[in-house]
């Protein structure tokens, strides 16, 4: 996410080190290079030049204190104003009304709508609580309606069947006299989508709209387009009363200029960004949080929060005590640490929250998804006592379990590699060895060679 801006932004930090101060001469060539990185980036024009401006505002003068040099303290600016650029705080959905809370989602094909539909009713009823009913009013795309449909029943989450031969208007008024009689907290309207804004489209929503009267209409807009995205989003804002913006695709743009600019140009708020295209890939928008992540100082309170809601709490106790023993940390322990990783997003997600310096570290080791679903294949493959006793393992056992998992006996060796040096760092952790566990841990995580 954002990879090259924030390497370009990093390389510009890097050239103010030993300096005393912010001047306008030190900050010049500096501030040439922030400019060119949000162009390069898709940042629309008009949001870079107000940017910069605002930063050259605020750093000039600015005494380096404390143990601080120039690049830090203008990272500290950039990141005041890149917040402010992005709306500052967090804004939550509106559902402070009787239920059912209408939620109208609106956007251009193939943004990822319908798949955003989804992703919201999944954190709505997980983090949330809510009971939630989710309806297509797309009667025009082919297998719109099925698509959501399957995705309702993967999710486990209630659907109001609707037909492409009904109107829109009938269907939504019909879901939301279905959501009332039923005790649904939230009704989500997925809407239909063109391949370019047209008359036709926008009186159908206005429709929509009026009959619905949703307490939040958001604008899903995929991130890829760019500038596009910003004039898109801009166009329905002048035609709906749009209270927030969903950004997707976040997660497979290099440039991710949007994220910056959509805010300022719309005066919209981002209330969610999709960042994976798996069901969970929906994150609350943290104005403060995301440009943490550009200047690569990392997520940690998301990567904290993600924490909390992937982790079986029981299982993290039975582990917490084996650790605080040093003793008794098996295969099925092991195992269980890949289980809470993939519940957290996986790897990718994971090293995206990290820190820049330790996000490269983990990439340069090769740490993947792959090498955790393989970790998990070979387990699976061993039998209840090779688990508990891996020293059990030898050369006709790894054979066996090697055909088992489909994998070389090479992948068996190495997972057992790992393990000896996660126990290895357990039972050091069980001591009280904190200094030499941080020291022994590159290379030795489960999945990094």
């Amino acid at each position: 996410m954002l990879d090259n801006l924030t390497q370009r932004l990093s390389g510009v930090i890097k050239n103010l080190r030993g300096q005393a101060r912010l001047t306008e001469s030190n900050i010049q060539d500096a501030l040439r290079e922030v400019r060119m990185a949000l162009l390069e980036a898709d940042v629309a024009l008009p949001v870079v030049k107000e940017f910069i401006a605002q930063v050259k505002q605020a750093a000039l003068g600015q005494e380096v204190i404390g143990n601080l040099n120039p690049g830090q303290a203008l990272i500290g600016v950039v990141h005041r104003e890149l917040t402010r650029l992005m709306g500052e705080h967090n804004d939550a959905l509106n559902l402070a009304i009787t239920p059912p809370a209408v939620i109208l989602m609106a956007g251009l094909q193939g943004a990822g709508k319908t798949t955003t539909s989804g992703k919201l009713a999944k954190l709505l009823r997980d983090q949330h609580k809510k009971k939630v009913l989710l309806v297509s009013c797309d009667v025009y795309r082919p297998a719109a309606i099925e698509q959501l449909r399957t995705l309702a029943q993967q999710l486990e989450i209630d659907f109001f069947a609707s037909d492409i031969s009904q109107k829109p208007q009938d269907i939504a008024l019909a879901a939301l006299d279905y959501a009332r009689k039923h005790y649904h907290d939230v009704l989500i309207v997925d809407t239909a989508g063109r391949l370019a804004i047209d008359t036709a489209m926008m009186e159908e929503i206005r429709q929509l709209h009026a009959a619905l009267k949703p307490i939040e209409t958001l604008f899903v807009v995929d991130a890829m387009t760019g500038q596009d995205a910003v004039n898109t989003a801009k166009a329905f804002g002048d035609a709906l009363p749009l209270t927030g913006i969903i950004l997707t695709k976040l997660d497979g743009d290099a440039r991710g200029g949007a994220a910056l600019s959509v805010r300022q140009i719309t005066g919209k708020p981002i209330k969610f960004v999709g960042v994976s295209e798996k069901l969970n890939g929906l994150e609350a928008f943290h104005p403060e949080r995301m440009a943490s992540r550009v200047l690569g100082m990392g997520d940690v309170l998301t990567l904290i929060e993600d924490a909390q809601r992937g982790v079986d709490h029981a299982e993290a106790e039975k582990l917490a005590k084996k650790v605080k023993s040093g003793q008794g940390f098996d295969l099925n322990d092991f195992k269980m640490q890949m289980v809470q990783m993939r519940k957290m997003g996986g790897m990718s997600a994971l090293m995206d929250k990290l820190p820049a310096q330790l996000s490269q570290a983990a990439a340069g080791s090769k740490v993947d998804d792959k090498s955790i679903s393989r970790i998990e294949g070979i387990i699976n493959s061993m039998t209840p006592q090779e688990r508990s006793k891996p020293e059990l393992i030898k050369a006709s056992r790894k054979r066996r379990i090697a055909l088992g998992a489909g994998v070389q006996v090479m992948h068996v060796n190495q997972l057992l590699n790992q393990f000896e040096q996660t126990q290895k760092m357990m039972k050091m952790f069980g001591k009280g060895g904190m200094g030499k566990l941080m020291r022994g841990m590159a290379g030795k995580l489960p999945g990094i060679r």
